[in-house]
């Protein structure tokens, strides 16, 4: 016989002598739970004594139902042990005890009486203003749309209309006279139209204020020209100059509001003002069509010349 059948042989043999996998035990491999004793006692005294104290229990052939517990089955207890069951079932669970006093609030309660509270006596929300500094703002604010110009509260000023021109190519159709832009005055009336007025006020809210933040603010421009009707730096023979169109302004000093006065003639040539001459210079490149400065030109050594010229390249500032 070869090797293969005898392990055949055996292998029959084992399986013969193993019993069937699929058969169930004749026992629950869970044991059966055991009725609680005092439950038993209970219903035994309520019932007469009629229950018998069970002995020892023979092995189970199958295994056995759970007795079902009294309080699942309400109908096989008498109404008379309805109230012991439940008093039985609350004394064996444990209830939650109170909560200790925590140190915070044993601390609060022995608080002085007398000692302030630590929050604000005052309320962290503003007040409401005053009637009468509302009263005076919205007066203000009045005054200022009576006086605006050019369509702007920002440009105060007086309407001036047609402006006739003594040579040809002079005169201002619809003039206005201003007076400050943006809250900063000009040291006496000028007379342009309305675009040269937007872009003085543009130039000086963008430009001139941020230029001299830290050593103003500025509450003044001193104008050196404004319309006049003459030709190009006055020489004979020159073009009309933006002068006689109502579009220019000459700006020789920036006032600030501790009275000191920064000129364009003096302060150009100093190093603590030339950095902010030289930034307000630049940024009226833009609302301006044409900057000039001292750099220029020689007629323009103690003034910034801008008129609202246009051109096809772009603003012409030097």
């Amino acid at each position: 016989m070869s090797g293969r059948a005898i392990r055949a042989v055996l292998a029959a043999l084992l399986l013969g002598a193993m019993p069937a996998l699929g058969q169930p035990p004749e026992q629950s491999p869970r044991p059966v739970e055991r009725p609680d004793a005092a439950l038993v006692a209970g219903l035994a005294e309520s019932n007469g004594g009629t229950a018998r104290s069970s002995g020892p229990r023979p092995p189970a052939t199958r295994p056995m139902a759970r007795p079902a517990h009294p309080t699942l089955a309400p109908a096989a207890v008498p109404v008379e042990s309805a109230g012991q069951v439940a008093a039985l079932i609350a004394a064996s669970r444990t209830r939650p005890q109170p909560r200790p006093v925590s140190a915070q609030l044993r601390n609060a309660a022995a608080r002085p009486g007398d000692l302030p509270f630590l929050a604000p006596d005052t309320s962290p929300f503003p007040w409401a203003r005053p009637d009468g500094v509302t009263q005076k703002a919205m007066s203000k604010r009045r005054k200022l749309r009576r006086g605006a110009i050019c369509g702007d509260i920002d440009i105060q000023g007086d309407e001036v209309g047609q402006v006739p021109g003594a040579v040809s190519g002079c005169g201002i159709r619809d003039a206005v006279k201003v007076h400050s832009v943006s809250g900063v005055a000009l040291s006496h009336g000028a007379v342009m139209d309305c675009d040269t007025a937007r872009a003085l006020n543009r130039w000086v809210a963008k430009g001139v204020k941020p230029a001299f933040r830290r050593r103003g603010p500025v509450v003044e421009l001193q104008v050196a020209a404004h319309y006049a009707c003459r030709t190009r730096n006055s020489q004979r023979g020159a073009r009309i100059s933006e002068h006689g169109k109502g579009k220019a302004i000459d700006i020789s000093a920036f006032v600030m509001k501790d009275g000191e006065v920064i000129t364009v003639a003096k302060g150009w040539g100093q190093g603590t003002t030339l950095k902010l001459l030289h930034k307000a210079w630049r940024a009226a490149c833009g609302p301006f069509g044409t900057v000039l400065g001292p750099k220029s030109d020689a007629y323009h050594w103690n003034h910034f010349h801008l008129d609202t010229a246009s051109y096809r390249g772009g603003p012409y500032c030097k």
